[in-house]
């Protein structure tokens, strides 16, 4: 195999808070971003070959993303660039009880003008896993690109990871986005899913019962790993639910791909273990390290550029263990 992983969707810059000019006005820092690259850029971590599917534009700031993928040992043979589309912009606004407020500058944005014949089966077919999102489903053309990669990974026999990435601004209504949600549930082995998200999508408040609506609805769901935020995160697989809880800390300055920190120790656990391999101990690993990276990442700004070592990791969890 050329490559343990291969994901699909947003490349994108997100502008991001850092500081107040002389005149009192937010600076602005234009940091890489994209759910799906910075789950690519953690598994480098772990040692992982990784590739990107996705599309910026034939520009200044889609210039930044190719390298700064290729810096950080992502294979960017899967990025297209647009000559008509700019690259997709995000302003990422802290509100004041410390959650993210988006806007997205997207219609048209060049990572959802990625075209079905742009996507090389042969990257696909040469890889273990195939991870998406449901930003590349919001539109056309990249929604029929996202339905003709996850037909080649699963007539090529690849594990499927899914992380839903809720971003409600970008979608027309949430019936919309429900329905995306639904469809990458029916196409996934393996699922990332947040608290709200799965409130949102179940209609349960008791994270316990949607998990339970997801698993009767979606029998194909092996493994699911449910984040909670400051409250840890659970996994659930074969009949076993496995807890750990966060490692809380006063450093934490944003949340900017904590999830997808998280994400990528599923997938590295799920290649390590195999989608029948697991056990308690293995889930609490999964966990632990999830909960250890996405922790030490709210430190620092950005996600993609800042993800952390796995001996740092490591040593962060053998220090708040001790």
């Amino acid at each position: 195999m050329s490559f343990d992983v291969v994901a699909l969707g947003e490349l994108l810059i997100d502008f991001t808070e850092n500081g107040m000019s002389e005149q009192g006005n937010p600076l602005l820092e234009a940091n890489p971003g994209g759910a799906p690259c910075n789950v690519l850029s953690m598994l480098t971590r772990y040692g992982r070959k990784v590739a990107f599917i996705g599309k910026v534009g034939n520009d200044g700031f889609g210039n930044l993303l190719e390298q700064a993928i290729v810096e950080q040992g992502i294979s960017a043979e899967g990025l297209k660039k647009d000559n008509d589309v700019h690259t997709t912009l995000s302003l990422v606004l802290k509100k004041p009880n410390g959650d993210r407020d988006f806007a997205f500058y997207r219609k048209p944005g060049a990572d959802v003008n990625l075209k079905p014949e742009e996507i090389d089966p042969a990257l696909i077919e040469n890889s273990r896993l195939f991870h998406f999102g449901t930003l590349s489903l919001t539109d056309e053309p990249a929604i029929s690109a996202t339905y003709r990669a996850i037909e080649i990974a699963e007539k090529a026999g690849l594990i499927r990871s899914f992380d839903p990435n809720l971003r409600e601004p970008l979608w027309p209504s949430l019936d919309e986005a429900w329905k995306a949600v639904d469809w990458g549930m029916q196409h996934t082995d393996i699922l990332k899913i947040s608290d709200n998200e799965i409130q949102w999508f179940t209609g349960k408040e008791d994270f316990d019962e949607g998990i339970k609506v997801l698993q009767d609805k979606y029998p194909n769901l092996k493994l699911i790993c449910l984040s909670m935020g400051p409250d840890g995160s659970r996994a659930y697989w074969n009949g076993l639910r496995v807890e750990v809880p966060a490692f809380l800390q006063e450093k934490t300055i944003e949340t900017t791909g904590a999830g997808d920190t998280f994400c990528a120790s599923m997938i590295h656990h799920t290649l390590k273990y195999g989608l029948d391999g697991f056990d308690e101990d293995k889930l609490k690993e999964m966990l632990t390290m999830g909960n250890a990276s996405a922790s030490i990442v709210t430190t620092r700004k950005g996600a993609l550029r800042v993800m952390p070592q796995i001996e740092e990791v490591k040593a962060f969890i053998a220090e708040r263990t001790a």
